[in-house]
Order: C-alpha cells, then structure tokens, then sequence
C-alpha cells in the first residue's frame, strides 16, 4: 500500500548525509528528523520537486517535551514541531519532526508554501508559544486574545480546580470589553477602497446559518462578500488537553463529542491508534460490528447535514422528515449500544458487547426503509428549482485548490477527485466490502450535495453486507491490553481479575512510542496521532479534524459572492464546531 522509495535517498543526496536522523514508530510511517531551519527548503522539495510529491499538509502540530520521560539519560529538546505530509500519487504519509530548545522557542513559517498552514501555525502559537517567523498574522485563534498562557505547555493548569476561584475585578471587565470591541485592522481588514466605504457585518456566533458558535466577520462591498473572517474558538474545550489527565480507556467517551454527529466513528480513529501502539490485532467479528455502527452514524450525520443545509437555502419540510428517520438510525444504535448519540460503544481491542439478540432484524428493517426515503428526498431537495438556484455554481473550488487548503472527504470527491480513506488506505476490513466512491464534476455547493447523497447509499450497501456476512467469532481480542479484558474466567482466576481491575481503575499501560491512525469520518479525513512514555495516560493527544482546514477555506471561496450565498457556502461545507474547535 505504501510507496516509500527512494524518499529518503533523495534527501539525503540533496541535503546532506546528516541533515536527517530516521525513528522507527509503531504506525511505519516514514519519520525524519532535521535542523528547524531546514524545514521550509525541504518541505517545499517534497511539494514541488520530488518525483511522485507530497502536495497535501496533513497537519502541524508540537510537543511540549520537558517532561516527558527522558531516553539515554537526556531530553534533547524542549519542544518538537511535527508535520504530516501525504502524497496520493505513493498512497503514502510521511512524517517530519524538528525539535527546538528554548522555552519559548522560534521556527521559520511555511504559510507561503501551504496556505492551510496559516491556521496550524496559529494553533501552534496559541497553544505552546512558539513562535513562527514570517507568518502574515500571528496571533490566538481558539483561545481569546485576553488568554493569559499556552494551554498545552505542561506547565499549563489541566483542570479548572487547579486556577483558584474565578474573579471579575473592574480592570478585568474594562480589559475584556476593550478586545471585544471591533476594530477592522486588528482582523487584517480594511476600512475602504478607492471608491467606496466598507461595510461590516457579523454572521454569529448566534446565528442558525452558522450551524453553531461560529462568528464570521464579513467585509461587505454593498451586497458583495470582500472578505469572510472566521472567528472560531467559542467551542473549545481542551479535548487534546484532556487526553493527558484522562486513562487510554476513559478518555474514549471524550472522542464522542468531537464530531459530535459522528458517534462512535471517533471512537474508532482514536482507537485505532492505541491499538497500533499496544501491537492488538482485533477479531473478525470486531471489524464488522465496528464497520457497521460508523456507516449507521455516516448516514445519520448525513441526514442532520441534508435537512439543515436545506433549510439554509429556504426549505423548512425535509429538516423534520430526516430528523425522523435519523431516530430511526439512533433506535438502532439504542437497541445495540444502550446510548443514541453518544454511545462511546468501542474499546481497546475490541467493543462493549457483543450483537445482542435480534439486531439482524432490527438493521434489516430500515435496509428495507431507508432506500425509498432517499428517493422522496431526491424529488423533495435535490431535484428542487430553489435549491438548485442557490447552490449551482456556487462556492465552487477545483482539485488542486482542495488539496492546497486540506479539504478531504465529500469536499474533495466532489471536486473529480476518487478519493476515499475507506478504499485507498483500508482500514478495519473495509477491503472486505464492495461498494463505489462517489464524484461529482463541477466542485460546487450543488456537487458537494449530490456526492453526500450518493454516500448514504453507499453506507447502506455496506451495512447490508455488515448483515448478511457477519463472521461468527469473539468481541474483544485476547491480548492481555484489552481493556476491559474478557471477563469470561474473571470470577474464576485471579490474574484475571487483577488485570480487570487495574485495566479499570489505573487504565492500561501503553508501550512507549507514537503513532497515527487516519479514517473517512463524516465530514473528511479524521486522524489521531497519539504519543506514549510508557504510562497509563497518552503524553500528548492530537486531534487532526477534517472541519478546521474546511473552514479556514471560507474566505478564498467566499469573496465575490453575497451575503445569502454565504449561507449556502457553509450549508455545503459540512462542518462541526466541535471538530473544528476541539
């Protein structure tokens, strides 16, 4: 699957036997070490110049190292800067870390060379301080601009007990209301052109059309878009953070409500990783339940996004019709989980429970369902003179732009590209099943619609298959890391059960090392990228989250076009404020 060769070859004889160190990981993606003012020249190499190039920034994100376990009697650095690249044309990931040394240290910028780099590099700033030379504008962009520290340094208070009692004197209420008030040059707008006087307007952050706490500043021209500036953050809330105080098995609720429409597919690219880590291979009969329960909650974030993006462009009917058939996916998801939308259902090397009795009937039934739903739907939305108006050759953006800004999943399908997670890179038995990638051409609000229809199709092709094939089998593996263990010989071996017990109440250990796992989720490419030192909890959690590129996408796809178009644009994008703000 993967096509590494010549990667590192190719480096080298560029730059110098010693400019890159290799690490082996738990997930074999190519890791190299190099000098931090290295990183700009051989990123731009990878992009541009390499045969068969990496054009994709995946994610950037940091390591706060200075506590962290120290190997051969020393810690080298005081914080490490990752970067994940991929490359379509080799099927392939590659890893590069470049570590500093100061407390608060400094790096080169690659916002000229990505433009998704831009958001990264703030989140990067905002939550470690580090600081990126020859950045546009670099300033807080999930935590407010009156934030006092960088929540991800480890000196950084974990929980609010740990900051004393909260206290609102006068000079903190004068403070605070002074960086609320708006000032167009702190947002890098202007105030007018050589003809005319801008206007600015907030979208949020309560607003139905921004489908949560979203505020977006618009510069208007008249009725015209200028510039859009997303302000996101009003939703964060430590979720990375929290993965260092929590055990690897109870931090997996937590996963739940990043996309909090996704369900237990978060469950699953968190896992994923673990189990990478911990070398746990799972059963069969693991593969397909886990398979079947995302593609359930694919369909029922899919219905959320269909009725709601209707209602954006003027349809008030299809929102209750598809809520009331979601309840049907989450009766589903009730009988085989005991929880709806949160069910937090899978564990470490394996899920909660088994099938219970009756669930092949129960899926069965909305099988039968659920195809002449979609065809009224068809007829009701897609096929509507409205929504067609309002979403055909609108926010439309091409292959190459997709992949510059990190748009995956539905986004970029839609764009011509055939490109799936699910059949490319397979994971958790997904070669196993038979179903097609939808595309579409033309990269507008109206594809974006179509290629998303198309998918809850296929979901239901594949939880079919998830019925008629189902392997017979365990629920959980037999490695001793499984969390909880099988409990089969708990109240007749002692081992047993003082494995379960410390599994539950102390969590696992986790070997040392790092490791990522990428899936399709609802609304992209969703991955973790998870660091252990050998402890019960992980070192550092990172979220990488299809919705935070998505969004930092809105201004170039937006300028040009008016204010109603906008609400299109963002009904199209299909976003969570939890995925993009963590």
């Amino acid at each position: 699957m993967n096509n590494n060769s010549g990667i590192l070859e190719q480096l080298k004889s560029r730059y110098g036997e010693d400019t890159f160190k290799t690490q082996t990981t738990k997930d074999d993606i190519i890791t190299l070490w190099l000098p931090v003012d290295h990183v700009p020249e051989v990123l731009k190499f990878l992009k541009h110049d390499l045969p068969q190039p990496f054009p994709l920034l995946f994610d950037l994100t940091a390591i706060d190292e200075r506590t962290r376990k120290p190997e051969n009697g020393h810690i080298p650095y005081s914080f490490t800067l990752i970067y994940h690249l991929f490359s379509f044309e080799r099927n392939t990931f590659i890893r590069l870390k470049a570590g500093l040394r100061e407390d608060f240290p400094k790096a080169p910028s690659i916002s000229g060379l990505w433009q998704n780099a831009n958001w990264y590099e703030r989140e990067v700033y905002d939550m470690f301080g580090i600081r990126f030379e020859g950045h546009p504008h670099l300033s807080r962009i999930l935590m407010p601009r009156t934030w006092v520290g960088h929540p991800l340094r480890k000196e950084h208070p974990a929980r609010a007990t740990e900051m004393g009692p909260f206290q609102l004197y006068d000079d903190k209420i004068d403070l605070e209301q002074s960086a609320l008030q708006f000032k167009p040059e702190e947002w890098g707008l202007q105030r007018q052109s050589d003809d005319s006087d801008f206007m600015f307007l907030n979208i949020g952050p309560q607003h139905p059309g921004t489908h949560g706490v979203l505020r977006i500043i618009l510069q208007l021209d008249g009725e015209d878009i200028v510039d859009a500036i997303p302000d996101i953050g009003f939703h964060h809330r430590g979720a990375e953070k929290m993965g260092e105080r929590q055990s690897w098995h109870t931090y997996i609720p937590y996963t739940d409500r990043v996309d909090y429409l996704g369900g237990v597919m978060n469950n699953l690219a968190y896992l994923q990783a673990v189990e990478k880590l911990a070398g746990i291979e799972v059963p069969e009969r693991v593969k397909y339940i886990r398979v079947m329960l995302c593609e359930l909650f694919r369909i029922a974030s899919h219905l959320v996004w269909y009725g709601t993006f209707a209602q954006d462009v003027g349809q008030l009917s299809p929102v209750f019709y598809m809520f009331s058939d979601r309840e049907k996916i989450f009766d589903i998801i009730e009988g085989i989980c005991g929880g709806r939308m949160h069910p937090n259902w899978f564990r470490i090397g394996g899920v909660a429970q088994d099938l219970p009795k009756g669930w092949e009937q129960l899926v069965q039934r909305f099988i039968d369902y659920f195809p002449k739903r979609l065809k009224e739907y068809d007829a009701m939305v897609m096929k509507n003179s409205i929504f067609k108006a309002r979403t055909v050759g609108i926010g439309i953006f091409t292959k190459e732009e997709a992949i510059e800004w990190g748009v995956t999943g539905a986004n970029l399908r839609a764009c011509g590209f055939e490109w799936d997670f699910r059949k490319m890179r397979p994971y958790s038995g997904y070669e196993l099943f038979d179903f097609e990638v939808p595309t579409a051409t033309n990269g507008d609000c109206y594809d974006r619609a179509v290629v998303r229809v198309a998918e809850m199709r296929q979901s239901l092709r594949i939880i079919e298959q998830c019925v008629k094939n189902m392997p017979a089998g365990p629920y959980k593996s037999d490695h001793p890391i499984t969390t909880p263990p099988v409990k089969q010989n708990t109240m007749h071996d002692i081992e047993t059960l003082i494995t379960h017990f410390l599994g539950v109440t102390w969590g696992p250990v986790i070997p040392p090392g790092e490791a990522m796992s990428c899936i399709e989720a609802t609304k992209g490419a969703n991955g973790y990228y998870l660091t252990s030192d050998g402890n019960t909890s992980p070192y550092r959690v990172r979220i990488r989250t299809p919705s935070f590129p998505h969004m930092q996408m809105l201004p170039y796809i937006s300028r040009g076009y008016t204010v109603a178009d906008l609400l299109s644009i963002l009904g199209a994008m299909d976003y969570v404020l939890a995925d993009i703000d963590r």
